[in-house]
Order: C-alpha cells, then structure tokens, then sequence
C-alpha cells in the first residue's frame, strides 16, 4: 500500500504544470520584433529575429526554458514599458 501511495504522489507531481518561460518572443503590428519579459522589467524592440533571440538568452543565462515564441497570429506591443524605460534596445 505505501508503494501505492508513494507511485500516487509521483504521478500527481508530474501532473503540474512546468513553470512558464520568461521571455516571449513575437512581432508588433509593424513586423518589428520584441521581447517581453513575463513580469514586464525587462524587453525590447529589436530589428530582426536573431537580435532578439541574442537578447532573451543574455537575460537568462542561455537557457531555452525560459525563452517562448508567441503563438502564431499573436501581436505583442510595448504598452507595459514606460515610454522613458532605459531598457528599450
């Protein structure tokens, strides 16, 4: 019975969900490319993929959980950055 209970809680743990991804990656509505930090501190705007990509891993030391596209036909803005933030690229 304690094995039973023991596999039970595995299980059950297993079930949770994984923490989200700091970083989400999309487009605004001009096509410029923009990373948004999942508690608003830290994004930018940036001219391509590849400089946005360079940016997110930077922040969180290259690790690729914590790095996201948006889904498809999503469009991200800046509206949770103040417009004087010294953290827009």
């Amino acid at each position: 019975m304690a094995n039973a209970l023991h596999s039970q809680r595995r299980t059950f743990h297993n079930r949770l969900a994984p923490t989200p991804a700091r970083f989400m990656i999309g487009r605004d509505r001009r096509g410029s490319w923009i990373v948004q930090d999942r508690e608003g501190l830290v994004g930018g705007l940036f001219r391509n993929e590849a400089a946005a990509l360079r940016f997110a891993a930077e922040e969180c030391n290259h690790n690729p959980a914590d790095i996201c596209h948006a889904p498809e036909g999503a469009v991200l803005d800046l509206d949770g950055f103040a417009p004087t933030s010294s953290n827009l690229h």
